[in-house]
This record gives structure tokens, sequence and C-alpha cells, in this order.
């Protein structure tokens, strides 16, 4: 880590984890309006498509909740209000339950976990980039900032800081332009979602700015956060509570920091909430057209999930936060006592013979070339320090690249941009 420490930051891992075709555009795109010059506010939503993808198995694609109770299992919570959930074993990618998995929705800032799982690898941390009137070119009106200023030098480890705990479409920006422009960062990341097998996410923006046709699925944003969380600078920089910032830097002065904090609610307990216990990330995003949005992780004793929420309709600031905790108190009591409704595929490149249909693309028919994953990688999962208290005794590893094939101890699963927070 570089002189700027975080004040809380990851500390180890035990998380298992597998592991770019948009028209390209410098500036955001344009923010829907009413016909008056005014944010046009979120339409009423329909329901979900009678048939969706059937990646990760065939309930996987079948509108309303799957779950598969067995003897001793908890009742799921009664206040699920988001339009499409998920609840995902981290370690061997089971799904123990799921809403509309495949619904493609505005994934909000969400997004912004695809954006760092493909640009992070490629861009040194120590790396030093004066930014330009240029790089801030297109950051949407109404987005959250850091507080990035032309003519100032940062570091990618402060820029990245900027991105996770502010959800600063301006570090995106300046970021983007590092990658080589906001169009072949678009590609990138698509060809990347595609790899991935997240074929329900089509990228128009790297920030997750409200934007036409852009949309992603909660069943993608999964596992768009199991392959981030492979990587140790993904899981410090989501996995961070609070931090020091840089501000102004004028000639012969030292250079000023401000303080920042996570926007995520469920590591801070800002705004009444409590601080879930485990939580090690991953990203919150909330805009007019996806309403909130939330995929997190959290780890208890040596049980791992990953719970993604879409656009609960209970409205209120904490309502996907407050969604996502009963999730996962019922996840990590339901593991071992539900039968999974379906699986977590891994990316192409390791293995294409996935429970479902076979892996297509939605963009048109056409397949991206993607990248191989990560190479072999033992991860953890945990968060530890101040307030946090989380995970006593740290974590451990799991000495095993990608989730057990469990298809053979069980019968199948097919039985049954973001503005300012």
């Amino acid at each position: 880590m570089s002189a700027k420490k975080t004040a809380l930051t990851v500390l180890s891992a035990g998380l298992l984890v597998p592991a770019m075709l948009v028209v390209p555009a410098h500036a955001a795109p344009t923010p829907p309006t009413d016909g008056k010059g005014q944010p046009a506010k979120a339409p009423a939503v329909a329901g979900p498509p009678a048939s969706m993808s059937t990646v990760g198995g065939a309930l996987l694609g079948k509108p309303g909740v799957q779950v598969n109770p067995l003897a001793g299992a908890p009742a799921l919570p009664t206040n699920l209000t988001g339009r499409s959930w998920i609840v995902a074993d981290a370690e061997t990618g089971e799904v123990l339950a799921a809403n509309n998995a495949h619904w493609r929705l505005p994934p909000a800032s969400t997004l912004k976990m695809l954006f760092a799982d493909t640009v992070l690898p490629s861009l040194p941390k120590d790396k030093v980039h004066k930014v330009t009137d240029q790089d801030m070119e297109g950051v949407g009106a109404g987005s959250s900032l850091v507080g990035v200023k032309e003519d100032h030098e940062y570091s990618v480890h402060d820029l990245w800081l900027g991105v996770f705990l502010r959800s600063g479409n301006d570090a995106v920006h300046v970021l983007a332009a590092m990658n080589g422009g906001i169009g072949k960062t678009v590609k990138d990341m698509q060809a990347h979602a595609e790899e991935l097998q997240a074929l329900d996410t089509h990228v128009v923006s790297p920030d997750g700015y409200d934007a036409p046709e852009q949309v992603s699925s909660a069943y993608d944003l999964t596992l768009i956060a199991r392959s981030g969380l492979q990587k140790k600078d993904f899981r410090e920089y989501c996995g961070t509570a609070e931090a020091k910032f840089p501000g102004l830097q004028e000639p012969g002065k030292p250079r000023e920091y401000f303080e920042i904090q996570n926007t995520n609610r469920l590591m801070t307990g800002a705004s009444g909430l409590s601080p879930y216990k485990g939580i090690a990330g991953v990203k919150n995003g909330n805009t007019t057209m996806a309403g909130s949005t939330f995929t997190g992780a959290a780890q208890q004793g040596n049980k791992k999930l990953l719970v993604t929420v879409m656009n609960p309709s209970a409205g209120g600031l904490n309502s996907v936060y407050e969604e996502t905790a009963g999730l996962f108190d019922w996840g990590f009591a339901a593991i071992g006592k539900v039968k999974p409704v379906g699986e977590l595929v891994r990316p192409k490149s390791a293995d294409t013979s996935s429970i479902g249909s076979p892996a297509q693309s939605h963009e048109n028919g056409h397949s991206a070339a993607g990248e191989g994953a990560e190479g072999g990688v033992s991860t953890a999962l945990g968060v530890a320090g101040g307030a946090l208290a989380v995970i006593a005794g740290g974590a451990y590893a799991v000495n095993r690249r990608w989730p057990r094939d469990h298809r053979s101890r069980r019968t199948g699963t097919g039985g049954g941009g973001d503005q300012a927070p």
C-alpha cells in the first residue's frame, strides 16, 4: 500500500472464486428527461419476462422465487421487495435461492465491479497520472464524485479508492482514459463480461450511469463480484471503510488530504444501520432508472456468501441493505438445508459445460473474444480492524481454484453510474 494508508483494509482471505461491442462514445450517455428538460422519474417496471436465460440452471430462467427447502430449512425473509435477487454460496458456487435471477435491469454503480475487474489488473497501483480536462469530459450530471481535479496528480491506488468508496464517476473517467479511453474500456468490459458468462450484461458506460439499454442481472453481478474478489487489490479496495484522498496541491505547500468513507452502509453502519457482521464489500449503486442496487460478500465462520439485490420497491434509502442483510442471515442458516436451484458458472475459458443452456451472447448473437481467467490463486475473504470487528481470528485459505463439481453429488438443479447516494 502507498504512504496514504487506508484506515480499514482487507486483511486476508478464504473466498473461492473462478477467475469486452457497444457504440463507443466519449461523452456520457444523455440521461432520460420528461420532455420538459427535467430528469425523468423511474418508469413503472413491468413484470419479469416469462422466460429468461438459463445459464446456471433451468430454474434460474423462471420468473419468481426459486428455492428448494429441505427438512429444517429456515423460511425466506418476509420483507423482500427486490425485483431481482440471488443468494449464492461463494465457495461451492451453489445458488441457494433466487428471484428473477436473470432479469435484465439497469445496474447503476454495481457495474463498477465489472469496470474494476476488467481494468484494475492492467494499471500498476503506484502509477501517477496528471489529470487533464479531456480526462474529465463526459462525467454525467448528478454523478457521484470523489473530488478529482484537473491539473492535479493522483496515483492509481488513490483513484481506485475513489471508485470503490465514493463511487466516483470522476475517478472512473480518469482510469478509463488511462486504459485507452471510454470506447476501448466499454469494449474491454463487454468482452470480459462474456468471458465470465455474464451474458445478461450490456455495457454502455463504464461508471453505470443511466443509459438506454445498459443492463445487467443479479446473476451476472454475482458472477462479476466473485471474479473481482479473486484479486487482492479488488478485495482491498472494496473492503476499505475509510481512507484519505488527495486534495488541493498548491506550489510550495504540502498536498492536502481529506477523509472519504465507503457508501456501503452495511460496512460503515451509516444512516441508522448497524455494520453487518462479516461484511467484506462489494459495491452499491443508486440511480433514477435503476433504483437501489447492491452486491455484497460476507463470511461467518467457514461459510461465505454472495448476495445481490436489485431495485427494492419498499422505498427508503436503507431498503436494499436491509433486504441484503436479511438474505445473508437466511443464507448462513440455510447452507446444507436447501437443495440448490442453480450454480454460478465458470468462465468460458475454464468450463463451457455448465448447467442450463449453452453460453450465448446477448449482443446480437456475436461473442466477443475474452481473455483467460487469472491464474492459480487461492484467495480469502475478510475484513478486520476498527469498528467493523469482523471474523475474529482472521480467515483461511481454500486450496483449490474453482468450486468443486457438485453435480456428481446431487440430482441436478432443474427440478422443481451512479447518482450521489
